[in-house]
Order: structure tokens, then C-alpha cells, then sequence
């Protein structure tokens, strides 16, 4: 093993304090200086896929900040760059696969006219290939519950689909993988989700 964090510890230390640092984080700011650091430890450690997933998924927070179409698509385009270097780490790693789908998902919301018609289907793709090689993925599942919602809606159809795989979604939240940097986000907004359920 390489670099500044060779110590699992201190490796796994440095992590929790940014993966925190993105989920607390109540502004752009805030989360870039997480995502920062963990360039900084993944420029140190190479071949772990965590840091490159984490650093993804805070440029996809900052993306749902970002009220500017043209610097929200430049966000996703580095979160795309470093998922996909996350991948060839880690093939066929269901979180890394929904997390495509979750970049490509917000990418639609820049144009959702223009992009929907394409963006959509290729976001059901990867939340379904992330549930193909994880079936118990909660924010596989709840993210594409999400698309599922936004579909229905769309074509004013029952949200019955979506509201079942959000339940699923949950259900499995309860008994996700507890390893220290394992992701852990998406609780909150299937639970937001199920409001609108009956």
C-alpha cells in the first residue's frame, strides 16, 4: 500500500471524517472542501475505489445545489470522470453502478425536456444493473423508485410500482452493510417518498 494514509486506520479515519463532512454539509462550499480532501486521498491511495465514489457522490451534492445548468453539467462531468475510475477499481460494484445512474438521473434534470426522453431510460438501466448485482442495494432501489415516480407522474399514471419498490427500498435500509465506509445515504429520501404513498 501506498502514500500518506498506508495505515488502514488512519486511512479509514480520514475517510469517515469527509464522507461526514459531505453528508453534514449545508452548502457548496462546505462540500467541496470535503471533496478536496478526498482528492487529496485518493491522489495517496490509489487503488481504493472508496475515496473515488465519495469524491463522485459530493460533486453530485453540490450538482443538486447548483441552480446554473451549465456549471451543474460540469459538476456531473467530473463525478462521471472519477465513477468511472472507480469502476475499473471495482467492477460490477452495485454502489458504484447506482451511483452512474443517480449522476445521469440529476444530469436529466438540467434539461428535462430535451434529456428525459433518453436520460430517463438510461437512469433505469443502471439502477436496474445495480440491483441486478446487489438485490438488497437500498439506494439502487431507492433511486429508482425515484425515476419511477417521475415517470408515473409524467404520464399521470398510478405511483403503485414506485411506491412498492420505495417500501422495498427501506425495508432493506434496515439491513444494509455496516462496514465502516459503506454508503449510508438515501434513508431520508425514500422516507420522503413514502409520504406521498398511500
Amino acid at each position: 500500500m501506498s502514500g500518506v494514509f498506508a495505515g488502514d486506520s488512519r486511512y479509514e479515519s480520514a475517510m469517515k471524517q469527509q464522507i461526514m463532512a459531505i453528508y453534514q454539509g449545508k452548502d457548496i462550499a462546505a462540500i467541496q472542501t470535503a471533496v478536496n480532501s478526498l482528492e487529496r486521498i485518493a491522489t495517496a491511495e490509489k487503488d481504493k475505489w472508496e475515496p473515488l465514489y465519495y469524491i463522485g457522490f459530493g460533486y453530485v451534492m453540490i450538482a443538486t445545489r447548483e441552480p446554473n445548468g451549465t456549471t451543474r453539467d460540469q459538476y456531473l462531468d467530473r463525478a462521471d470522470e472519477v465513477a468511472v475510475k472507480a469502476n475499473s477499481l471495482s467492477p460490477n460494484n452495485s454502489e458504484i453502478v447506482a451511483l452512474q445512474g443517480f449522476i445521469t438521473m440529476i444530469r436529466l434534470t438540467v434539461d428535462p425536456a430535451t434529456r428525459g426522453p433518453r436520460m430517463s431510460g438510461q437512469a433505469m438501466q443502471l439502477f436496474g444493473q445495480a440491483v441486478a448485482l446487489n438485490p438488497n442495494n437500498p439506494r439502487a432501489l431507492g433511486l429508482m423508485a425515484q425515476m419511477q415516480a417521475g415517470t408515473a407522474k409524467f404520464f399521470g399514471a398510478p405511483m403503485d410500482e414506485s411506491c412498492a419498490t420505495a417500501r422495498k427500498a427501506l425495508e432493506k435500509f434496515t439491513t444494509a452493510e455496516d462496514s465502516s465506509l459503506a454508503p449510508r445515504w438515501g434513508k431520508e429520501m425514500v422516507e420522503e417518498m413514502l409520504k406521498t404513498c398511500r
